[in-house]
Order: structure tokens, then sequence, then C-alpha cells
């Protein structure tokens, strides 16, 4: 797959005027860097969403939570600006600047395909502002595609429509009403906004005909029965005494984006939690573009449909973020004047797995308001909790993860 690389560049003087740097080169490796950033972030933030929930099915788009995060990095200064910098693994020697043109770059090459029939991917920011808020010059210059002036003062209705009526378009009416109506009101200053949306097609489809039910092992005392989609074709596959798990992909149409399952040792105690600690210390593009390999492989996962909202304000307090929600927080650079603070942070995500292909979604606000190796063929049966990405090769993003414990409620 051949891939062409635009940089637009913002011109420096107004980057360095907003952004306070120095330094106007705009490298690939600032790209690159933010794309590791991203990854580090997903990793730790699944491994403590586990640590929360240890027996609970979890989804959630980390690529959504970090576009919405890193909005607020721009607009961050001093100690605020630093502790977000570490926590979404920016490293030292990156800028503002150059974030911002790797930003730039990223919405770039997230542009949808016209007329694509091998997959959709949108992801789209916005900072809902209110229109009593001066903005300074360079930053509507700046942030020109994500700035939209709302009027919370008089109308926070209205203004709540808005947001939620942006979120449904951008995700294809898969996720309605992100926020509540006692979450915006006359006071809220700023909504940091970040949808995601994401529907592929198998490049190998599940034929519904071989669907069935079949047991599922919830823990070793518990099972219960799912719908169990089956296959067999040739995938790449892995079994990582490094992951400590059986790792398969299961590529969508166009060989961009691909489903990652990593399904530990039946009966393996603390599997995934074993997976997921060595995922923090493993090269993971690594151990899957080197190490995987092409093999006939018989395929069992559920059929499944999942949407659910994250408690993130306890995971991002557990990443050094709950900064960014106290009063003392310095959101500085989008004004000039310290009078804008974040309250609170809603995420929502869906993801719905069968025989087609599969359909994810999420948005993101921020807001205010005061076993041993198989044999050959390689037998691959989801028939006990497992860890899932949807996986973006070209730029080694992970969209939307997840881990199955249980069956959804119907």
């Amino acid at each position: 797959m051949r891939m062409l690389l635009l940089l637009f560049l913002v011109p420096s003087a107004v980057l360095g005027q907003c952004l306070t740097s120095d330094d106007s080169n705009v490298e690939i490796k600032s790209w690159s860097n933010l794309y590791k950033g991203e990854q580090q972030f997903a990793i730790k933030m699944l491994n403590l969403a586990n640590d929360m929930t240890p027996s609970e099915n979890i989804l959630f788009s980390p690529f959504s939570i970090y576009n919405a995060l890193i909005l607020s990095y721009f607009i961050a200064n001093n100690h605020t600006e630093q502790v977000l910098k570490k926590a979404l693994f920016i490293p030292p020697s990156e800028t503002k600047e150059t974030m911002k043109n790797a930003y730039t770059l990223q919405k770039q090459l997230r542009i949808p395909k016209n007329g694509s029939s091998e997959f959709e991917l949108l992801n789209a920011n916005r900072l809902f502002l209110s229109d009593k808020l001066t903005v300074r010059n360079c930053m509507e210059q700046l942030f020109k595609e994500e700035i939209a002036k709302t009027n919370f003062a008089e109308d926070p209705q209205g203004s709540l429509k808005k947001i939620n009526d942006w979120v449904a378009k951008k995700t294809k009416n898969e996720i309605k009403d992100l926020l509540s109506a006692d979450q915006i009101n006359e006071g809220t200053r700023i909504v940091l906004a970040n949808a995601a949306y994401f529907k592929g097609w198998w490049k190998s489809k599940f034929q519904p005909e071989s669907t069935s039910k079949e047991l599922f092992y919830i823990s070793n005392s518990q099972n219960t029965f799912v719908r169990m989609m089956k296959q067999k074709n040739s995938f790449s596959h892995l079994v990582s005494e490094k992951l400590g798990a059986h790792v398969l992909e299961l590529p969508y149409k166009g060989d961009q984006i691909s489903l990652i399952i990593l399904l530990p040792p039946f009966a393996s105690p603390n599997g995934i939690t074993n997976i997921l600690k060595r995922m923090q210390k493993e090269d993971f593009n690594k151990v899957i573009t080197d190490e995987m390999m092409q093999r006939p492989v018989e395929v069992s996962i559920p059929k499944f449909s999942i949407e659910q909202e994250l408690e993130l304000l306890p995971i991002l307090n557990s990443m050094d973020i709950g900064e960014l929600f106290q009063s003392s927080a310095d959101l500085s650079g989008l004004t000039g004047n310290n009078d804008i603070n974040l309250d609170d942070v809603v995420h929502k995500a869906k993801i719905t797995l069968d025989e087609e292909g599969t359909t994810a979604s999420a948005a993101t606000a921020i807001f205010n308001f005061r076993s041993s190796r198989p044999l050959e063929p390689v037998k691959f049966i989801c028939n006990h909790p497992f860890i899932y990405i949807l996986y973006d090769r070209t730029t080694n993003t992970l969209l939307f993860t997840g881990i199955y414990n249980k069956p959804p409620p119907s």
C-alpha cells in the first residue's frame, strides 16, 4: 500500500505568537511521535480501566479521548501544559508547534475517501466556546476548523442540542445524546468534543449459516451461551510468549484497518491482566508486525454489540491528568486570561461485530459548568475473555479498544 504524506504548514509567525515556540521546523518524526504517544496512552488507559473493573466488559476509543485531550494541551500553559505533555506521552524534545503541525497532518490523512467501499473512518474535534469569550486572534486562525461559537448563556438547551446533533452526525447516529441536560447550563463556557466513527467490512466474511450457539466460559465456575461466528481461512497469527497470548488479525477490506484479538490461554488465572501488563513493556507494533505469520486458522468469535459510557475521571486521575479538572488549571492559551476551567469529561463508545463486518463509534466531551502451542490448522476459539483492538496499520493507531469478559445484556 502506498501512502502520500502531505505537510500542511502553519505560518511560523502565527505559531510562535500562539504556541510560544522558537522551532518552526516540521519533521515527519513529530508525526510519528504523536502516534507513538497515542499508543502508549491507549495501552496505559486500558490497563487502568481493567484494574478498576476487572470482570466487566470494557469499550472505549483511546483515539477519541487522546484527540480531545490534545486540544486542551494546545490551550494549556505553565504547569498544566507540562502535566498534559507528560500524560500524553509527548517527548520533551517536541513543542506545541511541532505537535500542532503533526496534529494538522493527522487530520489531513483522516479525510474520508470519497466513494470508498473499503471502510469508513471519520474523526473530528470541536471547541464549542461561549460567544461571550474573547478568543485570541492567533488561536482563531490556528483552530478555525475546530472552534464553534455557542450561545450557552442565553440558550443552554439549544447549545446542548447543537453539541449532541454534531456528535450524532459525525458518528452516523450511533452516538446520540452524548451530553445530558444537567451537564450544560448558563455558566458553561467551553466544551471540548471529539467524535470518532468506523465501519468496515471483513476481507473474509463470516457466513451466517455457520453462526451457532456455543458455550462461553466467563470464569472457571460460570458459563453461558453466545452466538459464535465461525470461519476457516488464512490469517496472520502468533503465539506470543512476550505477551502471553494467542494473537489473531482479522483484516477489513482495504488491508489498512484490522481487528486484533489477544486471547489468553484457557482458564489462565488473571490472563487478561497479564497480557495488558506485558503490553506496556513490549513494543506492540513490533510484535504484531514482525512476528505474526499467515497460516490457516479456524476462527470462532462471538457476535456482539456493546454500547458503553466509561467513567473517565477516575482513570484520568490515575494518569495524573486530574489537575486539568481543578480550579488551579491554567488554560489561558485560548483567551490570554486564566478565565476558563474544565469540570468533567464524558465518553461513550459503541461497537457491533457481525458476519458482515464491524461498526464502531465513540465520542468524548470535556466540559465545564461549574495453553499450549496449537497444532495445524490453528484453532482460535474465543470462548473465554479476550482483548480486542481496532487497529490502523498505516499509523499504528489503536482506534478502539475493548475487553470482552461476558456477553452483554440483550
